[in-house]
Order: structure tokens, then C-alpha cells, then sequence
């Protein structure tokens, strides 16, 4: 059973977030795809099932569970398949729905991926929640941006965006990591999407990811699809339009995640990234 090894959102391993790839998970059970991922340690490994009608079957582990979609590893297991088989259009069947990749190789020479989330929406913090969120992160509601509400946003799992006033606040990241792992449990949340907004179409991120058992995310696409369906929703980009999301920097793992926002309310996100192997 071959994994792979790639970083997704970055053109070189010292960047990105690492993700483990099994290209042919053929016959794999969930508690050997549970026990690898652990023993891969990455924030997700993707395991993937080719279908007889060309498609593919997905399954995203983290250390600790088995989250619906994963942005970062649908991204790094297209390329890969890519880099085996060659550039173009791959249909992956996931828990969360169908999601359409495309790959090709960019103007530098590497191979990148685009891919298309599950229509996206947003849903209320209720304000239990939310204090409860910001007291696991320690964080003061006086250091929110008030023109980016707190919501809760999906593309494939769920993700509460909570905007920083400050791009000092973004960069002190400090919690207790059993308690914000409760909170998030108790709401069905993947990672929280800490955000900064340097300019309209240029925004900052940091996602914690302890259900998972992982402290941060250095990219995450997920997210960066959730950040995108909740802006166009409430009406806080011109659309259709393109956002670039960093992530990643805070932790030396510089991160870069192009989000593509169409007009239409009922379609998909694109995120577009490369990947490269480890």
C-alpha cells in the first residue's frame, strides 16, 4: 500500500500543508485507512477508490477521525493522480458530494489543481456558541472586524469564520486545545477559520483543527471555499470575482490558496492551488 507524500498551496516543500496520498485504496478498511493516517501523522490523508466510469471515490482521514471533504488533500491527490496519469478533468465521489478537479500544469511548470466545492451556505453563531468560541480562543469581542460578522460557513463541512480587527491579533494564537476541540465538536465544526482582511480581494488565515488532533492547518482549501461562499452570501465581494487567501506565514509554512467566487448563489467555489511532493 503505497502513500504518497505532497504539500498543497505551495511551489516548494518548505511551504503548504502536507497531506498524505494512497492513489489505489482498493480493499482498504476504515480501520487500516484510521491506522495510517495516524501513523502519517499529516493533517489529512486522502484515500482513493478509481471507479469502473472513470471517476474516483475519496475518503479523507485525519489523525484522530474522518472528516467529509478536505480542500488541501482533494488537491494534493489530483495532482498526484495527475503527475501518474496525466492533466485534465477528474470527477471525486465524497462524502460531502461530487466535486469536480481540474488539473494542468501552469505557466511555472507545475502542476496545479482547481477544484469545485458543493454549493456553498452560511447559518448563524448562536451567541452561546459564539462566547464560547471566542473564550476558547481567547479572544474579546471588541477584537472582531464588525464588517465581517461572525457565521458559520460550509462547502463540504462546516467552518465558523471569525474576522480579526487586526492583523496583530490574527498572529497571537494561543488556546487550550481540549476546550475549543468541545466547542467545535458540540457544532460539527471541521476547523475554525480565523481570518484577516488586508484588502477586498486579499485576506489572511489561520484555521485550529483539534478535533482532528492537529493544532493549525497551514492551508486549508475547505475553509478557503466556506470564506468564499459566506462573502458572496453576505454581499462583501463583488462577484464574480477572485480573492487570494495566505495562510500558513504564522507557522513558517507559507501558504497560497486563489479562491474563485462566480455570480450565481447556487454554485460551487473554485480553489485553486498546486501541490508538490515531498
Amino acid at each position: 500500500m503505497e502513500v504518497l507524500k505532497y504539500v498543497a498551496f505551495s511551489t516548494t516543500p518548505a511551504g503548504g500543508n502536507p497531506a498524505g496520498v494512497m492513489l489505489d485504496a482498493t480493499g482498504v478498511d476504515d480501520a487500516t485507512m484510521a491506522k495510517i493516517a495516524e501513523h502519517v501523522g499529516f493533517s489529512e490523508t486522502a484515500f482513493v477508490v478509481p471507479r469502473p466510469d472513470g471517476g474516483l471515490d475519496v475518503r479523507y482521514f485525519s489523525p484522530l477521525i474522518e472528516v467529509p471533504f478536505c480542500g488541501h488533500a482533494t488537491i494534493a491527490a489530483a495532482v498526484a493522480h495527475a503527475s501518474r496519469r496525466g492533466p485534465g478533468e477528474l470527477l471525486m465521489h465524497t462524502k460531502a458530494g461530487p466535486i469536480r478537479v481540474d488539473t494542468a500544469v501552469n505557466a511555472e511548470g507545475l502542476m496545479c489543481a482547481t477544484l469545485v466545492s458543493v454549493p456553498p451556505k452560511t447559518a448563524p453563531i448562536p451567541s452561546s456558541e459564539l462566547s464560547g468560541l471566542l473564550a476558547a480562543l481567547k479572544w474579546s469581542a471588541a477584537e472582531l472586524d464588525p464588517a465581517l460578522p461572525p457565521r458559520a460557513a460550509y462547502a463540504g463541512v462546516w467552518h465558523p469564520v471569525i474576522a480579526a480587527r487586526t492583523r496583530s491579533r490574527l498572529a497571537e494564537l494561543d488556546y487550550e486545545m481540549p476546550v475549543l476541540a468541545e466547542v467545535m465538536r458540540r457544532n460539527d465544526w471541521a476547523t475554525v477559520d480565523l481570518v484577516w482582511r488586508e484588502s477586498p480581494e486579499v485576506f489572511h488565515a489561520r484555521n485550529p483543527f483539534p478535533p482532528g488532533g492537529v493544532v493549525e492547518d497551514p492551508a486549508t482549501g475547505a475553509a478557503a471555499a466556506a470564506l468564499g461562499g459566506y462573502l458572496r452570501e453576505l454581499g462583501l465581494v463583488e462577484v464574480p470575482g477572485t480573492v487570494t487567501v495566505h495562510q500558513g506565514h504564522d507557522m513558517g509554512r507559507p501558504s497560497t490558496i486563489t479562491v474563485s467566487i462566480p455570480e450565481s448563489p447556487d454554485s460551487g467555489i473554485s480553489v485553486t492551488g498546486t501541490a508538490v511532493p515531498l
